[in-house]
């Protein structure tokens, strides 16, 4: 995974460059076929797919055809021109100016320019994209637009991670014409939404499918190859395996599947699988406590589940064989990633002892474990990881949910325990330290401080590794971090995730970015 700080410090990424995907897109639509329907599984469904204000995965997912971000990134996480064709950052990494493209509408036929970008980064943002929203307050000291498609961002201080950030699900650009002066969170359009993206809001039948379809003003010359995009809600992972084998669905990531299908379904004529393209979002999946509820808010208890539950059964035999099993809160694949942490090996004695010295009585009442159902391996996880705390003394209960439910229940705090799949974004900066540090303990989202950790000797590296920009001295400073967040149980790591991708060998060029299937899919089609 590359480094930012290993490009040079200036680096312009010209008109020659922006131009390639267009030169791309024009020579393939000689080879690949125009016209078809993509079949999608979107599990569990989102309340909203407008990736300003939905962090949910399935959310990302679906938005991501809708709406754009200024840039799209490859598996080596190098940035790629997307609603920006060109872009230079100063050599002290305070300023960014974005060249935007020309000729761009949003899908109710208003052109896009440097206003909305001002609007967004500036204004909408902040207000309503928990994640997003800590670094633009933290860091950001002015966006302008310096004609209608230069925009340059200013920042207080050095934040080398910045520029991974200009995606859609974490900077998308958002229409000020429909948005200014709204109530964001109850503006319409966040029903009936409206991107610069391929793809246009077209039909959503609640509990059973959302339909997109091409759009004719879509600002790359001969894109989209496809005339539309469904994703259909699933919620049995049997139906989704049969949609797929039926032709319904044409593709489906790792995680719609159980882990014996996904196999199966490697193995039959006419189907592709790829492991490639989460390079951007290295998925980790944790076990989540309500750190200001006892007993959860006493480390003992906190280690004493950690060593209960035995993560490589987890991996090797509940999902037979897939993922990995997490060491700590980085993911394997993350940068500065840390393997020199304290562990927890599976050991029930160890775990007894642990509780018996914290004093606490942890049987005193049920706890309820929070689930989002995601079927299949997840529900076996489910059942594990009840049985096992129960072999501790907890007493618990299951407390299902939908996806809707789950997300307003956690960004709520109105919780005992639940399982968590946030995204760790290239850089610790941007998907790890939102999760731990103190002054993201906030509601709105369900992929924050949730479980309420606060550490001032944490906090104090978060920020310095931030704003470092010698690559040393940031892995020094996340090393350290590493050891603090295992020391404490900050959350109770379970896998780090493999999403790979299964589809139908018709289907052409479905991974093409290192955020895999949450991208735009203009590039996609169907022979």
């Amino acid at each position: 995974m590359k480094n930012l700080n290993s490009f040079p410090r200036k680096f312009v990424c010209g008109l020659a460059l922006a131009l390639v995907p267009m030169m791309m897109a024009g020579t393939a639509a000689q080879a690949q076929t125009r016209g078809g329907t993509l079949g999608l599984v979107a599990n569990p469904e989102p309340p909203s797919i407008v990736t300003a204000m939905n962090s949910m995965v399935a959310a990302q997912y679906m938005g991501s055809k809708v709406f754009q971000g200024l840039l799209t990134y490859d598996g080596d996480l190098k940035p790629r021109p997307e609603l920006a064709k060109s872009w230079t950052v100063s050599d002290d990494g305070l300023s960014y100016v974005f060249e935007l493209q020309e000729g761009v509408k949003w899908h109710d036929g208003q052109p896009f320019t440097a206003d909305d970008a001002v609007f967004t980064i500036g204004t909408l943002l902040p207000a309503v994209h928990v994640r997003t929203g800590l670094v633009l307050k933290n860091y950001l000291e002015s966006v302008t637009a310096k004609d209608a498609h230069t925009v340059e961002i200013k920042l207080k201080k050095p934040f080398p991670p910045f520029i991974y950030m200009f995606e859609s699900g974490t900077m998308p650009m958002m229409p000020k014409h429909l948005y200014e002066g709204t109530d964001f969170a109850r503006n319409p359009a966040n029903q009936k939404p409206v991107g610069t993206g391929p793809f246009r809001f077209k039909e959503w039948k609640r509990g059973s499918y959302l339909r997109l379809e091409r759009n004719p003003d879509y600002w790359k010359p001969g894109l989209p190859y496809l005339d539309g995009v469904v994703f259909y809600m699933m919620p049995d992972a049997a139906s989704r395996v049969v949609a797929f084998e039926n032709g319904t669905v044409q593709v489906l990531r790792s995680g719609d599947l159980e882990v014996s299908d996904l196999k199966r379904l490697q193995g039959m004529d006419g189907v592709d699988y790829t492991a490639k393209g989460w390079e951007l979002f290295s998925p980790t999946y944790h076990l989540q406590l309500n750190l200001r509820k006892p007993p959860f808010d006493n480390v003992k208890v906190r280690q004493a589940i950690q060593h209960a539950l035995d993560r490589q059964f987890i991996v090797d035999v509940i999902f037979e064989g897939l993922n990995w099993p997490a060491t700590g809160p980085f993911a394997k694949t993350e940068l500065f990633f840390e393997k020199d942490v304290q562990q927890y090996p599976y050991d029930l004695d160890k775990a007894r002892a642990l509780i018996k010295e914290s004093g606490v009585d942890v049987g005193a009442r049920p706890v309820k474990l929070l689930n989002m159902a995601l079927g299949g391996n997840y529900d076996r996880l489910l059942e594990y990881t009840k049985q096992m705390l129960e072999q501790i003394g907890f007493r618990v209960e299951i407390e299902a949910s939908d996806g809707g439910t789950w997300a307003s229940k956690v960004s709520n705090w109105d919780y005992d325990i639940t399982f968590n799949l946030p995204y760790q974004y290239g850089d610790p900066a941007l998907g790890v330290e939102r999760l731990y540090v103190t002054r993201n303990i906030s509601k709105g989202s369900p992929f924050a401080n949730n479980q309420g950790y606060s550490n001032p000797e944490a906090d104090a590296l978060w920020d310095k590794a931030g704003q470092e920009l010698d690559p040393a001295k940031r892995a020094a400073y996340y090393s350290d971090l590493q050891k603090i967040l295992a020391r404490d149980v900050a959350n109770n790591w379970l896998m780090d995730i493999e999403f790979g991708t299964v589809s139908k060998s018709n289907v052409k060029n479905p991974v093409s970015s290192g955020h895999s299937l949450t991208e735009s899919l203009d590039t996609v089609s169907i022979e």
